[in-house]
C-alpha cells in the first residue's frame, strides 16, 4: 500500500513531512486565527471534537496553554521534516497548489461515495442526514478546517499509526495489521462523533458512512500521505457542510 518513493516525484514528495508542513501551516492559520477573531472571550468553546480533546491530552504532560495544540503538529512535522532531512524535495509552490488540487478532487472523490451509498442504504429504511453545523458561514468554515487539520492527526497520524505498529509488534502479517489498524480507526473516528455531552445524537447512516469516509481518509493518509489528507478532508467538510448543506 506504498506509494511510489522515487526521490524528486510528486507522488512521493507529497509523502515527506515538510511539504506536508508547508500546505498545512495556512489552514492551521486560518484555523486559529478564526478562533481568535470570532470566538471572542472564550474561542476554545468553537474548538473541534478532535482539537479539545489532543488539548485534554497535552495537559497530562503539563502544556495547559492552548497554542500547545497547533504547535505540536508543527513540532511534530519538524521534527519528523529533521529525520527525513536528506530527501526533503524542492519545488514546494509547485509540490502545494497540486497537493491542493489533489485534494479537492478526492473530496469529491468522497461526496460521490456518500451520494451514491445514499440510496442503498435508503433500501434498508435508513436516510441520509447531515447533522447541522453553526449557523455563519465563515465560522462552518473555520471549523470543517479544523475537523480537517485534527480529526486526521489524531485518527490517522496518531491512532492508525500506532495501531498498525502495536499490530506488527505482535508478528502479524503486515496487511493484516494495517487492516485492522484502519478498521478500528475508522470505527473509533465515527463513534467519537457521537460521543461525550455535546456528541450528536446516533444516527445509522452518518455512523456507518463516517466509518466509510473514515477509511477512505486512511486510505488517501497511506497512499498520498498526511497533508493531503487533511486537504481531503477540509475540503470535504466544506463541501457538504457549506456549499450543499
Amino acid at each position: 500500500m506504498s506509494a511510489p518513493n522515487k526521490k524528486g516525484s510528486y507522488l512521493a514528495a507529497t509523502r515527506h513531512p515538510w511539504p506536508c508542513l508547508m500546505f498545512l501551516l495556512p489552514l492551521l492559520l486560518a484555523y486559529e486565527g478564526g478562533l481568535v477573531a470570532m470566538g471572542g472571550p472564550r474561542p476554545q468553546a468553537l474548538r473541534t471534537g478532535a482539537d479539545t480533546w489532543l488539548h485534554w491530552g497535552l495537559e497530562l504532560f503539563g502544556l495547559h496553554h492552548l497554542y500547545w495544540t497547533p504547535a505540536f503538529i508543527v513540532l511534530v512535522l519538524l521534527g519528523w521534516t529533521w529525520l527525513r532531512r536528506g530527501d526533503r524535495p524542492g519545488d514546494l509552490f509547485g509540490v502545494c497548489t497540486a497537493m491542493a488540487i489533489e485534494s479537492m478532487i478526492l473530496a469529491l472523490g468522497l461526496c460521490g461515495i456518500s451520494r451514491g451509498l445514499g440510496p442503498f442504504l435508503d433500501a434498508f429504511g435508513i436516510k441520509l442526514a447531515y447533522p447541522a453545523g453553526p449557523d455563519a458561514a465563515v465560522a462552518r468554515v473555520v471549523t470543517f478546517v479544523g475537523a480537517g487539520i485534527y480529526e486526521e492527526m489524531l485518527f490517522r497520524l496518531l491512532l492508525f499509526t500506532g495501531l498498525a505498529w502495536v499490530l506488527k509488534l505482535t508478528e502479524m502479517p503486515r496487511l493484516a495489521a494495517v487492516g485492522l489498524a484502519a478498521a478500528g480507526s475508522a470505527l473509533l473516528f465515527s463513534a467519537a462523533h457521537h460521543a461525550g455531552a455535546y456528541g450528536e445524537p446516533f444516527d445509522a447512516y452518518t455512523f456507518l458512512f463516517r466509518t466509510v469516509a473514515g477509511l477512505y481518509f486512511t486510505l488517501v493518509y497511506q497512499l498520498r500521505g498526511f497533508g493531503v489528507a487533511v486537504g481531503a478532508h477540509a475540503f470535504y467538510d466544506v463541501v457538504v457542510g457549506v456549499m450543499v448543506g
